[in-house]
């Protein structure tokens, strides 16, 4: 391979460090399954003349240099070292679904099979049995809504098959544009409320960098766990039934509705798990990843990866500690609705999320790079769970003329012994639920217990909105 000069090579960004150290190495995984059989060479020249190998960090090597900092330096990339086709089942005796989400699972423990100084961080397997596509990119590349993005502007809707899919704007974005207004004293009201908030989350993010911790309970992972043998499940959501939901609290969201069935489903495998082993009223942690920025149209993305110095492409993320609190089964299961509200809101009050993000990067310009590694690997060990939701298109898409039947996505391990990234697409939404299988026997009954959460919700909306 050939390569420019070092002078060239250009320095990875604070996020890009840190998910390169050993305690937070990160791979995504995202999985598209396809209506027809896959044809490999169209695949292979689809991503040879893709957006994606254009970008300057799917054409650049990870090299370090003399005093060990990470920097980039474009390379040529042969397509054949990226893509690897496997033309046989993955796996024998069971569903393509479970085949897919074992093959996943064993690579999620192998990130460290991803790195090399020979070729860019990032590959795709072909599974050619199950008709589906796996990419593989290393989390230093990219966040999930760049790598979404990227991934759909190689796309066209099937019922328009020139047009570029849509993603809607956010919950959040729409608040947002709504009208301000109203007396001064409600501006201050509101200021104070983003200083207090702000304030006491922080000192608890503080806290649980260094010693605060969740109780143990039978789904607690800690230090260790990430190289433990995983299993993998798939939740499935009707987006339309989430609507219900959110339409029986006011002012809910999707990502509320999402935390309630967090909770909900949660508490429901609790119960049949280990009966007796939660004591009431104990504190389970979620760490969830936030978008900083606003999803970029594909437009402008598209110019982002030919060099539109006015977009910035890569991770741009903070982090938000969930906290639930463990109850046994409640009469009302928009409870766990309200109560995710509740508490999401206080959260939306607060900067922390910027917090995390501004002390991520003081922390790895003044103290370096392993330093910031451990804080974030300790946050992971002391909470339980982490929780992601990427919005996908809202209609049906294809991929060279074939039509796309699902988008599903996971990282690779972490200290959790739990971890769940959503994915919507096309009316659905599916949950890709990551477990430490000897810590979590059953990942498939939890995703069960998810499901059934949401369909019990959706009866109590329904039955509160006809009455």
């Amino acid at each position: 391979m050939g390569s420019p000069e070092n002078g060239s090579d250009e320095p990875l960004t604070p996020a890009g460090r840190l998910f390169l150290q050993k305690e937070m190495n990160q791979v995504i995984y995202c999985v598209v399954g396809l209506k027809h059989p896959l044809d490999v060479d169209a695949l292979k020249s689809a991503i040879q003349s893709s957006l994606m190998v254009k970008h300057p960090r799917f054409c650049s090597l990870m090299v370090r240099d003399s005093a060990g900092r990470e920097h980039w330096r474009r390379t040529r990339v042969d397509i054949d070292r990226h893509v690897v086709a496997v033309h046989g089942p993955v796996a024998d005796g069971l569903s393509d679904e479970a085949a897919v989400n074992e093959y996943l699972a064993d690579l999620s423990t192998d990130s460290p099979g991803l790195l090399g100084d020979d070729k860019p961080l990032w590959d795709v397997h072909l599974l050619m049995a199950h008709r589906c596509v796996v990419f593989r990119i290393h989390h230093a590349l990219g966040d999930g809504i760049s790598l979404m993005s990227m991934f759909l502007a190689s796309c066209r809707r099937v019922d328009d098959p020139e047009a570029l899919p849509t993603i809607g704007p956010s919950s959040s974005a729409k608040r947002r544009s709504g009208g301000g207004g109203g007396a001064w004293w409600k501006a201050v009201v509101r200021v104070l409320e983003v200083l207090w908030f702000t304030v006491v989350f922080v000192v608890e993010f503080v806290l649980r960098s260094m010693w605060a911790s969740d109780r143990k309970t039978p789904v607690s992972g800690g230090a260790g766990v990430e190289l433990w043998p995983r299993k993998l499940a798939t939740a499935r959501f009707c987006l339309e039934d989430m609507k219900v939901v959110k339409s029986a609290v006011a002012s809910a969201t999707i990502n509320d509705v999402l935390f309630g069935i967090i909770s909900a489903g949660l508490f429901k495998y609790l119960d049949h798990r280990s009966p007796d082993a939660v004591r009431e009223g104990t504190r389970i942690t979620g760490v969830a990843m936030v978008n900083l920025r606003e999803q970029p149209g594909l437009q402008e993305l598209s110019n982002l990866m030919q060099g539109n110095p006015g977009l910035r492409w890569g991770n741009k993320f903070g982090i938000l500690l969930l906290p639930v609190h463990y109850h046994r089964s409640c009469g009302d299961p928009l409870e766990h609705l309200r109560k995710a509200k509740s508490m999401i809101d206080r959260k939306k009050k607060s900067l922390e999320a910027h917090f995390s993000y501004k002390i991520g990067d003081i922390v790895m310009a003044s103290l370096g790079p392993h330093v910031a590694s451990l804080l974030n690997y300790r946050i992971v060990c002391n909470t339980t769970f982490t929780i992601s939701n990427v919005l996908g298109p809202q209609e049906e898409i294809a991929i060279l003329g074939n039509p796309i039947t699902y988008i599903r996505a996971n990282s690779s391990s972490l200290p959790h012994a739990l971890t769940m990234h959503m994915v919507s697409y096309a009316g659905r939404a599916d949950m890709q639920i990551l477990v430490a299988k000897d810590i979590i026997p059953d990942p498939d009954f939890l995703a069960k217990c998810f499901e059934d959460a949401l369909l019990e919700m959706k009866a109590a909306a329904s039955a509160a909105l006809n009455k």
